[in-house]
C-alpha cells in the first residue's frame, strides 16, 4: 500500500493534538500489538502536551518496564517521561474485582455494601463471570472521565473473540442479573408467584438445591436481595458511558496484524462500530514488512540476478541477499493484498502502519519509535 495508490493515512497527531479528543479506544483481537499501540499513543500524546492516562488489561511486567515502572496495578501511576515532554502520562492496569468493589462501596450504604462484598456469590461474580472484565473496563473508563484529572484517556480494551464485547457487557450483565433463572433461583419459597406453585416449587427448589447446593441458593438469594438496590445505578452509568463513547470527543482505533484472521476480525470491528454509531478514526496495521528505500527490484528480477551470480563463489553473499529480497517482496505483496481485500469493504478508512521489529518493545525509546511510526506515512 503506497501513499499514492493505497488508503488515506491515519493522522494520529491530528487526533491526539485536538483538545476536543478526550478518549481514544484501541480495540482489536488479542496478539496484534494493541497494548503496545495504546501505550505508544499515550506517550506520544504526553510528549506533545496532553495529560494522558492509559488503562490496559495487559498484566505483563514487560509493559510496565517499558514505561519505566516496577509494576502496574489498579491505581494510575505516573510514567517518567523524557526531558522536553510538554505533558504528563499515567498508566494503570484494570483491576476487575477492585473496580467492582469500588462501585458497590460508592452506591450502597455501608451495611448493604458489606453484605454484598462478603457474599460468596458476589466474589465469584466479580472475578469469574463472563463479561465482568469487559463491564469493568467500561466502568473504569467512566470513573476516569468523571474524575477530570486527565484530558486524554487511552483505553486498551480487553481482547475479545467476538468483536466489541465490552460494548455489550453492560447489557449482558444486566440480562444475567435480571434473568428468569436468577429470579427463579433467588425467590424465597412461598412468596409471590411461587406461592401458587405450592409443593411443585418446593420439589423443583429441592432438586436445584441438590445440584448446586443449598448454601449456593442461600448466597444467591442474599446477593440478589442486597444488590437490587444498586443495580439501577449500574445500568444508568453503563448507558452514560456508552453514550460518551458515541460522542465526537471519542476516537476508536482498530488494531490488526497483516494476516487473514486478524484482518477479518478488524473488518468485523469496523462494521460493528459503524452499526453502533461509534466514531471510528482509522486502522493501525502492526508488524508489516515494508520494502527498504530504493528496493524496487521485483521478486522475479531479484531471483534472476541471484541465479546469474550463483556460479561464482565471490558473489555468494550478494546472491543470498537478492534471494532474501525476493522473499521480502513476495511477503509485502501478500500483506498488501490481504489489507487491500479487508479495506475494500471500508473505502476511505484511514490507515497507519508499523513495521515489524526485531524484538519486543522494552523501554520508552521503543514506545517512542512506535509512536513515530504511527504518525508517519503508510509505507510502500
Amino acid at each position: 500500500m503506497s501513499a499514492e495508490s493505497g488508503p488515506a493515512r491515519l493522522d494520529v497527531d491530528a487526533i491526539i493534538d485536538d483538545p476536543r479528543t478526550r478518549i481514544v479506544v484501541c480495540c482489536g483481537a488479542g496478539g496484534v500489538g494493541k497494548t503496545t499501540t495504546s501505550a505508544a499513543l499515550g506517550l506520544r500524546a504526553a510528549e506533545r502536551g496532553r495529560h494522558a492516562v492509559v488503562i490496559t488489561v495487559d498484566p505483563a511486567r514487560r509493559l510496565a518496564q517499558s514505561l519505566g515502572l516496577e509494576s502496574l496495578d489498579g491505581t494510575p501511576r505516573p510514567v517518567p517521561l523524557p526531558e522536553g515532554a510538554r505533558g504528563t502520562m499515567h498508566a494503570m492496569m484494570l483491576d476487575m474485582k477492585r473496580t467492582f468493589d469500588e462501585v458497590i462501596e460508592e452506591h450502597a450504604d455501608p451495611e448493604r455494601a458489606r453484605q454484598i462484598l462478603d457474599n460468596p456469590f458476589y466474589k465469584t461474580l466479580s472475578t469469574g463471570f463472563s463479561g465482568t472484565q469487559e463491564y469493568m473496563a467500561m466502568e473504569k473508563l467512566g470513573q476516569l472521565r468523571r474524575s477530570g484529572d486527565w484530558d486524554l484517556i487511552v483505553v486498551d480494551t480487553p481482547p475479545s473473540r467476538s468483536a466489541l464485547d465490552f460494548l455489550d457487557a453492560p447489557k449482558r450483565l444486566g440480562r444475567f442479573l435480571d434473568g428468569k433463572l436468577i429470579t427463579f433461583l433467588s425467590a424465597p419459597a412461598g412468596k409471590g408467584a411461587f406461592r401458587m406453585l405450592g409443593s411443585g416449587f418446593g420439589l423443583v427448589a429441592s432438586v436445584i438445591g441438590k445440584l448446586v447446593g443449598a448454601r449456593f441458593l442461600d448466597d444467591l438469594r442474599s446477593f440478589v436481595s442486597a444488590f437490587d438496590t444498586v443495580f439501577g445505578g449500574f445500568q444508568q452509568r453503563a448507558e452514560q458511558t456508552y453514550r460518551l463513547l458515541q460522542e465526537p470527543g471519542t476516537a476508536f482505533v482498530v488494531v490488526a496484524a497483516p494476516d487473514t484472521d486478524a484482518l477479518r476480525e478488524a473488518s468485523y470491528f469496523t462494521d460493528r462500530l459503524a452499526a453502533d454509531s461509534m466514531p471510528l478514526a482509522g486502522l493501525v496495521v502492526n508488524r508489516v514488512h515494508p520494502l527498504p528505500d530504493g528496493g524496487r527490484l521485483s521478486a522475479q528480477e531479484a531471483e534472476r540476478a541471484a541465479e546469474a551470480l550463483s556460479d561464482g563463489e565471490d558473489h555468494a553473499l550478494a546472491a543470498a541477499a537478492l534471494r532474501l529480497h525476493a522473499e521480502r517482496v513476495r511477503l509485502r505483496a501478500r500483506e498488501r493484498r490481504l489489507c487491500g481485500k479487508a479495506l475494500s469493504a471500508h473505502p476511505g478508512l484511514p490507515v497507519a502502519e508499523v513495521a515489524a521489529l526485531a524484538e519486543d518493545v522494552h523501554d520508552i525509546d521503543g514506545l517512542r519509535s512506535i509512536g513515530t511510526a504511527l504518525a508517519g506515512p503508510v509505507r510502500a
